[in-house]
């Protein structure tokens, strides 16, 4: 049901309830407006998080984002939907580890949003989760770790067709190669990650790339 058809049924109800008397479904109605609650908090919340991230310097938090996911992640698990359950967990840890820079507090709500997302067949979500809990083993020098996440994250991207994804998170691979010693494989990533960045219009991720060769 969409969220215009979650409204229009609470009018309806709302219309039975008063002129009818028949107030059987208003716990439904009042449920499906929670989901219409929890569905635009955590838009609202992503729209707060790419302003953050689109800032050219000195960015600083709003702190109406972290309430935000908190709030989304109240009502999804009062509604029983683990999907959203988990994609809300994800942008708690986002909000903790990208934002706040605390891995430590980040990695628990990172660790059980991959748990949820991979019980609910969620691959989008499951591979962000993934991503973030590689740079999270990345940040702490257990590189191993950080590769195999970073290239399941990949794997599930490339599966649901996320391919300005993909590059992104062979930057990261790129970043870890070079830790590993492995200059020449991670020029190649680079390479290989700009090819699919470019052809797909990913402009943001081709400067990222371009940022990384210079380093590595």
């Amino acid at each position: 049901m969409s969220i215009d058809d979650r409204i229009e049924r609470a009018r309806e109800v709302y219309a039975r309830a008063v002129f009818g008397g028949d107030t059987g479904a208003l716990g439904e109605a009042e449920r499906g407006l929670d989901a219409v609650e929890a569905d635009t908090a955590l838009a609202r919340g992503l729209i707060l998080h790419a302003r953050f991230q689109s800032a050219a310097v000195d960015a600083a938090e709003d702190p109406a984002e972290l309430p935000l996911f908190e709030r989304a992640f109240e009502l999804y698990r009062a509604l029983g939907d683990t999907r959203g359950e988990a994609e809300a967990l994800f942008w708690i840890g986002c909000v903790h580890q990208f934002i706040r820079r605390d891995d430590e507090t980040a990695v628990p709500y990172l660790e059980r949003a991959d748990r949820l997302a991979a019980q609910t067949g969620d691959k989008p979500t499951q591979a962000e989760a993934l991503r973030h809990l590689g740079i999270a083993a990345h940040a702490a020098g257990r590189l191993d770790e950080a590769r195999e996440r970073l290239e399941e994250s990949s794997r599930l991207r490339r599966e649901v067709g996320a391919l300005p994804g993909v590059a992104s998170n062979m930057i990261g691979l790129a970043y870890i190669a070079a830790a590993q010693d492995r200059r020449t494989d991670a020029l190649a990533i680079l390479d290989e990650a700009a090819a699919i960045a470019g052809a797909h219009g990913a402009h943001a991720i081709v400067r990222h790339i371009e940022q990384a060769r210079i380093r590595i």
